[in-house]
Parts: C-alpha cells; structure tokens; sequence
C-alpha cells in the first residue's frame, strides 16, 4: 500500500469539511422548515439528505484512517485535524436536531 501523501489528507480534509458543512446547512433547513409548518414528510426529507452528507463525511475520514494504519509514521496536518472536529461537532448537531424535532412535535400536540 502506497504511503498517504499530505495532498491526499488536505484533499480528504476538505472532502470531509463540504460534506460536514452540506449536513449542517440541511439541519438548519429542517429546522427552518419545521417552524414553518412544512410537512413532516418535508422535514424527514432533510434529515435523512444530512444523515448521506455526514455519513459521507464519516466513510472518507474512515478511509484515511484505515489507509495510515500500516505506515510507519503517521502523517496527520491541522486541516485533517480541523476537519475531523467539524465532522464530530457538525454530528453531534444530528442528534440534537433530531431529539429538537422530536421534542416540538411533542410540545406542539
């Protein structure tokens, strides 16, 4: 197995960052949408498109990872590491949005 190269854990990095930040801006539109009435089937919708991106996002640092676990040394830059918190920070706003989802429905009945 070829050595990871710097390009390649900025490029995954980045890779990582889009697909965090498109999870985090369709969380911010279900919730956007569920204080404006929209359907459920509208606000499920936008949950399930940020669960893709995030996992998206979880799929490539797993690859990264994996991928170094053979090299002698291991090779990490701040962006990869900037990049890994964005995507647990930006995961952990999936869970939230979703029990915020569910505690206005319930409030709402």
């Amino acid at each position: 197995m070829d050595k990871t190269t710097i390009e390649q854990l900025n490029s995954a990095a980045m890779q990582i960052i889009l697909h965090a930040g498109d999870c985090r801006n369709l969380l911010n539109e279900a919730i956007n949408d569920l204080l404006d009435d929209k359907s459920e089937e509208e606000v499920k919708d936008k949950i399930t498109q940020a669960k893709k991106e995030i996992t998206k996002a979880h799929v490539i640092q797993t690859d990264m990872i994996q991928s170094s676990i053979n090299e002698e040394e291991l090779q990490t830059t701040l962006l990869f590491t900037h990049a890994q918190d964005t995507l647990m920070t930006i995961n952990s706003e999936v869970n939230l949005v979703q029990s915020m989802i569910r505690l206005y429905r319930k409030l709402e009945k």
